[in-house]
């Protein structure tokens, strides 16, 4: 493959505009081609992002060969039918969080891609920041000592109208799969999949989470307490605690640009993001991680292993079950 690498985005919405404008400041990424239920908004999308190929259907995206990876950036019950899509017809997929709706459909895909020696990631950004990698790095290598304690919240304040995305239950709606997921991933990141899950939520009257807390618990002793909320803002902080230290991420924890190091004994240390990193909004980190890969020979990223995103399906799963939210079709 040539060192370009050829980039196709399904949908046309806001985090595909974001992704896009991301894309286009990476000099050895070229947008080729966008995809879309819609001709129209396929090529107002083209226009405004000097995209060369427009596709009003997404069957025909998926088959264009000049395209390495597609980024699947349609709404999370649209994921499994869009990336399986473009897996069969031979490309790539990079699929936003929350990678499907349900275990099921997750591993519905991983088994696609492996079948078709394709590569698939989950759209984890948080995983590939370099100031969460390097959290992690410091982490692995003791620095607070044994983890005990992973806590993070992500809340918004809302309301949210009934007809809202977040509030439909036949758009996947509710705080779990859209927030509950980073301050979920972010504690799996740390110390890998729960030996046990207790949750509560707060319903909505269609049956979607408005609010949810969980206790995570593994063998080890260690403990995850996360919450995801849409009808209150939430400091969206995190923090890892150990037996000789503390990491403390004071926003935005997701797409970190700061954290602080406490240790026993040692002055705080304060680790950000430079100037070359670009900003923790920014989609690059994660794009140049799907490049490398793919050009490296790749079918998954070690950074977003897949076995570690259906760790966190099986968690969300789970939540699920105990608190009583079903789709339709589920």
């Amino acid at each position: 493959m040539a060192e370009t690498v050829r980039w196709g985005i399904l949908a046309t919405g806001g985090i595909a505009a974001a992704f896009a404008g991301d894309l286009v400041d990476i000099p050895d990424a070229e947008l080729v081609a966008v995809g879309s239920r819609s001709q129209e908004s396929a090529d107002a999308f083209a226009e405004r992002f000097g995209i060369p190929k427009a596709y009003g259907d997404w069957a025909s995206l998926a088959a264009d060969e000049d395209v390495d990876v597609v980024y699947v950036a349609t709404p999370h019950t649209a994921h499994r039918a869009a990336a399986g899509m473009c897996l069969e017809a031979g490309r790539g997929v990079l699929c936003e969080k929350p990678f499907t709706l349900n275990l099921r459909e997750a591993q519905e895909l991983v088994a696609l891609a492996r079948e078709r020696g394709r590569f698939l990631m989950e759209g984890m950004w948080t995983a590939c920041n370099p100031l969460v990698r390097r959290m992690r790095q410091l982490v692995e290598e003791g620095e607070i000592g044994e983890v005990r304690t992973v806590q993070a919240d992500f809340g918004l304040a809302g309301p949210f109208p009934v007809a809202h995305r977040l509030r439909d239950p036949q758009q996947g709606g509710g705080a779990l799969l859209d927030l509950g997921v980073y301050p979920i991933a972010f504690a799996q990141m740390l110390l890998g999949e729960p030996d046990r899950v207790t949750a509560q939520s707060v319903l909505s009257p269609e049956g979607v989470d408005l609010q949810t807390g969980a206790v995570l618990g593994w063998e080890s002793g260690a403990l995850g307490l996360v919450h995801c909320s849409i009808v209150g803002a939430t400091g969206i902080t995190a923090s890892v605690t150990g037996t000789r230290g503390r990491i403390d991420v004071p926003d935005g924890f997701f797409q970190a640009d700061r954290f602080v190091l406490h240790r026993e004994g040692k002055e705080l240390q304060e680790f950000t993001l430079t100037s070359g990193d670009g900003l923790r909004s920014s989609f690059r980190h994660e794009a140049l991680e799907v490049m490398r890969a793919i050009r490296a020979g790749e079918t998954e990223s070690p950074l977003v292993p897949l076995e570690s995103t259906l760790a966190v399906m099986r968690t969300l799963d789970a939540i699920r079950d105990q608190v009583g939210v079903r789709y339709p079709g589920e």
